[in-house]
């Protein structure tokens, strides 16, 4: 009966897998503070991501992680570049079965951890960066990308890559802007899984959102649709849920949201500890997303979702 009246239900369909990709190594790497994850190789990565498809997942989006670095982070748009070789394999193995999608941003590629080009002052360069994420966008279509998603919080930047990827053909490529992404305290088992520290010990407070404003959130959610964007992104998902249900109320494009590292690595520390239960905590986590209106969430809980709805535990 509960389930029957029940009014919200996460679907395996509604789930974007994050997948790291990782230059130089023989074997899947794990990353510690993200239990379960790995570090792929290009081969293992187009093993999960089959073993995905054939559970039900529909969508996943690559991360890189470049043997070298340098400060442009060239190899986010190098054709060679570790995302863009890993984003042909999976269109040869799937083609339009699963949506490929890729993180469009360069600070797992720059040697000073930034999401840009640092000018002499430490600042981000935020129009000369644009040219960056141009770039970036092309070698990631011509490399079989049918999602770009640029995370750096750039102005601009939607309308930019948008204009870039029209006038080289790739109109059909669509763009999942990261609207509202906060400057939290969340990110830092995603850091350690793309091996990024900020040199100086800076931080991004002047690019991404101050995780106090929802106003200022909505405006920069409104921007990117204005720019062209085909669907926006909150992130993080479950301290800001507000954001998504006021951003939910008001737009009538796809609104995705990203349960982070953080989310997802307490619920693993607390559960390790036997504090929680943690598939039911995962669980509730990610239908309360849902229930605030995100009709896409990327997880790393999305492998386990997937298997336990196959087996019928959820």
């Amino acid at each position: 009966m509960r389930d029957l009246v029940s009014e919200t239900h996460v679907r395996v369909d509604d789930l974007i897998a994050p997948l790291f990709v990782r230059e130089g190594i023989a074997s899947p790497q794990p990353i510690l503070s993200l239990p379960g994850v790995m570090q792929h190789t290009r081969e293992s990565l187009r093993a999960e991501v089959t073993a995905l498809a054939g559970l039900g997942v529909r969508s996943v989006i690559l991360f890189g992680v470049p043997a070298v670095k340098d400060a442009v982070g060239s190899g986010a748009y190098d054709p060679e570049g570790i995302v863009q070789l890993a984003l042909a394999d999976l269109r040869e193995d799937l083609g339009d079965d699963v949506v490929v999608m890729a993180d469009l941003c360069v600070d797992e590629y720059t040697d000073h951890g930034h999401c840009g080009i640092v000018d002499d002052h430490g600042s981000v360069d935020n129009d000369a960066t644009l040219e960056l994420y141009t770039k970036a966008a092309l070698a990631q279509a011509a490399a079989g990308a049918q999602v770009v998603a640029p995370s750096g919080m750039m102005d601009g930047q939607v309308a930019a890559i948008r204009k870039a990827l029209d006038e080289t053909g790739f109109q059909d490529v669509a763009i999942l802007a990261y609207a509202a992404k906060f400057a939290s305290a969340l990110y830092g088992p995603f850091r350690d899984a793309v091996d990024v520290s900020i040199v100086g010990g800076g931080d991004r407070k002047g690019y991404q959102q101050d995780w106090r404003n929802v106003r200022e959130a909505q405006v920069e959610i409104d921007l990117d649709i204005a720019e062209g964007a085909d669907m926006v992104m909150i992130k993080p998902a479950l301290a800001y849920l507000d954001v998504i249900a006021e951003a939910a109320s008001r737009i009538d494009i796809p609104l995705a949201a990203y349960h982070v590292s953080g989310e997802y690595a307490m619920i693993h520390a607390a559960a390790e500890r036997g504090w929680i239960d943690g598939d039911a905590v995962a669980l509730e986590h990610l239908t309360a997303i849902k229930r605030a209106g995100a009709g896409i969430i990327l997880t790393y809980f999305t492998r386990w979702f997937a298997e336990s709805a196959a087996a019928g535990t959820i």
